[in-house]
């Protein structure tokens, strides 16, 4: 008889993300758990499942949550001196009513759940039942030391228990678990990072996936000697599910209500991608509540010039080699020129879509394709994460006829690695392109015509560009709000990227 456990492991903010995941395999894969057990973070996301919330409330509450309703510092004391930089008091106050959390509820749900708190009165772990669940023991499961006070409960201190547990496998297996499904978020990146806060973050990092994956590897040994007709440590073949991710928000430290909606969306994206993967079949998104109208759409466009040149028959494969084709084409009559205006029709589904895709239309220039030749409706996305939240992509892909009369796609990509302040500038107006045969859609390969580098010059975007923006949208404030909240969000990801060479975040 199957068991099965889900997994909330803990990451700070990031387990918004985990919102996104429990939005597809509660909902939309209509995954059904017998126990589910939480830890630091991943208890928030447990006591709304405990409710009976669906995935999709879950993840709602997440991507609604204003980021400035946490934050009260706390003044009892000057830090270093102090309790803690920060209270708890407006999770109590104004988080936990938002999210509509109730204990009672929580008590005596339906679900199975098991949340973790660190009794340091005690010096050891304790793992709670939903049945007796309480705002205290809620918030201590979150009090991260030196960051949030301790919380007394019947005279003895509790914390977070990241420490000793960030994902309580051993609980799961202690009550009959044969399958696993985990949901991982805590960074597992090779980059040791100065500064104090990345530091403590880094110790938590080490501790957390030292324990959670030894003790997954563990299982997974015991799996293949039973496979082998070996006695596992077990006694059981327990099913292993994982997904994890290096998801693009602070653990403690945001503060843009874009940035957490598209993690979550992020999560959503990934968890839909794993379960086809898996075949695990996926019924369509709940559709919005009829008779509610659409909010009105807000858009925005700005232009870019591009200029440079591309070697025929070149296939270059590093930058060194684009750059060295760019040479070679100058010289040989490649020279190119691609102006776009880039139009980005919803802001609000642009900046909490982790694709941020935007369209482009306009013109390349270029004697390869025979002159002069429009483009329209060609793909942009813009500061996307590459597999790494402190590196990001700029993606284009543009379709159209040349004035030669044949069709053509034009692919690029910027590849923003930030290994210096200074190389912000090239690294954010170079676009290594490859001029490829035909009408070339996404995720079908092509050998290209001709390839090298464009680029956008200083006094084209200083003169050109800066001064390009429109914005259109119902009201005067509605224009306001989504041309500083796109301005924030690329200012944001490029913070992402160069701010660990000026910050300790």
């Amino acid at each position: 008889m199957s068991h099965r456990s889900l997994v909330l492991a803990g990451g700070g903010l990031k387990v918004g993300y985990q919102a996104g995941v429990l939005q597809v395999w509660l909902d939309e894969a209509g995954l059904k758990f017998d126990h589910a057990d939480g830890a630091s973070g991943g208890c928030f996301n447990l006591a709304m499942y405990c409710q009976g919330m669906t995935g999709t409330q879950i993840a709602d509450n997440w991507r609604n949550l204003d980021p400035f309703l946490p934050v009260d510092v706390n003044l009892a004391g000057l830090w270093p001196t102090a309790p803690s930089l920060f209270t708890q008091d407006n999770v109590r106050a104004r988080v936990f009513p938002f999210w509509k959390l109730d204990f009672d509820k929580i008590r005596h749900s339906n679900r199975t759940g098991t949340f973790n708190v660190f009794n340091f009165s005690k010096k050891q772990n304790e793992v709670l039942p939903q049945t007796q669940l309480t705002e205290d023991f809620l918030v201590a499961s979150v009090s991260l030391p030196m960051w949030f006070p301790p919380v007394k409960i019947n005279g003895q201190t509790y914390m977070d228990s990241v420490y000793i547990t960030d994902g309580n496998l051993e609980e799961c297996v202690r009550r009959g678990a044969t399958e696993l499904w985990a949901i991982w978020t805590v960074s597992r990146k090779d980059e040791w990072r100065d500064g104090f806060v990345n530091q403590y973050f880094q110790i938590i990092e080490t501790v957390a996936d030292t324990n959670f994956f030894n003790y997954w590897k563990r299982i997974e040994e015991s799996n293949k000697k039973i496979d082998a007709g070996q006695a596992g440590e077990f006694g059981r073949k327990i099913a292993l599910h994982l997904i994890e991710a290096e998801v693009p928000v602070h653990y403690l430290l945001n503060f843009s209500r874009d940035r957490m909606a598209e993690a979550v969306n992020m999560g959503v994206e990934d968890a839909r991608k794993w379960c086809r993967q898996q075949n695990i079949p996926l019924s369509q998104p709940a559709t919005p509540t009829p008779g509610q109208p659409a909010p009105a759409k807000t858009s925005l466009q700005f232009t870019e010039t591009m200029k440079g040149a591309l070697e025929k028959g070149a296939k270059p494969k590093t930058h060194e080699e684009f750059q060295a084709a760019a040479t070679k084409g100058k010289d040989a009559g490649g020279a190119m020129t691609v102006q776009l205006t880039v139009n980005v029709a919803d802001v609000e589904f642009y900046l909490t879509s982790p694709a941020h895709e935007a369209k482009g239309d306009g013109f390349i220039d270029s004697p390869l394709t025979g002159g002069k030749s429009d483009v329209k409706g060609g793909t942009l996305n813009l500061l996307v994460d590459a597999g790494d939240p402190s590196r990001k992509n700029m993606k284009y892909r543009l379709h159209f006829k040349g004035a030669d009369g044949k069709d053509y796609t034009l692919i690029g990509f910027k590849d923003i690695k930030g290994q210096t302040f200074a190389s912000a500038w090239p690294e954010t107006t170079t676009l290594y392109t490859s001029l490829l045969p035909g009408h070339v859609p996404e995720g079908q390969q092509a050998d290209p015509i001709a390839a090298g580098v464009i680029n956008i010059h200083a006094e084209d975007f200083f003169f050109r560009q800066m001064f390009s923006f429109r914005v259109k949208g119902p009201t005067l404030a509605a224009r306001t709000d989504a041309l500083t909240r796109f301005g924030l969000a690329f200012f944001g990801k490029l913070w992402d990227v160069y701010g660990r060479q000026v910050g300790p975040f």
